[in-house]
């Protein structure tokens, strides 16, 4: 696999933007018949089924993707919680955000520590911590 850092480790998935967009696009569609249908009594129910079968279907889609997230945010925030123990004998600071320690993930063991305090005492931004980076460990498997 090719290097990693701060420039290219964002992983997009094309299929699944490509999905989002056709149904934010049906939605839009289901939403202009729907009022074109005003009126018609017989394509109104119709109409109105498929804009809120659309919203739902694109709604679902939306939660299986943040509660995905969520789930690796979790698995993230245990791994760092470990490996800082394993680096300085104690928890993370618990001033830490959650995006916070997902950004720490990238620090190389020996940036680490000092990172992660720094993050705490200053408040540093997800986006900050990962351009602080010098050694940058790759992460190949969130998405």
């Amino acid at each position: 696999m090719a290097s990693q850092n701060f420039q290219n480790h964002a992983q997009r998935v094309p299929v699944f933007l490509a999905v989002a967009l056709t149904l934010m696009v049906t939605f839009i569609g289901c939403g202009v018949n729907l009022y074109n249908s005003m009126g018609d009594h017989q394509r109104i129910y119709s109409a109105s089924l498929l804009l809120v079968l659309t919203g739902c279907v694109f709604l679902t889609a939306f939660f299986a993707r943040i509660f995905a997230l969520k789930a690796q945010d979790r698995a993230i925030r245990a791994e760092e919680n470990l490996r800082h123990f394993v680096l300085t004998g104690k928890l993370l600071d618990a001033r830490l955000e959650p995006l916070q320690i997902v950004g720490l993930r990238f620090a190389s063991d020996a940036e680490f520590p000092a990172l992660a305090q720094k993050a705490a005492e200053k408040g540093l931004s997800q986006k900050d911590i990962k351009s602080l980076v010098k050694n940058w460990r790759p992460d190949f498997y969130r998405v």
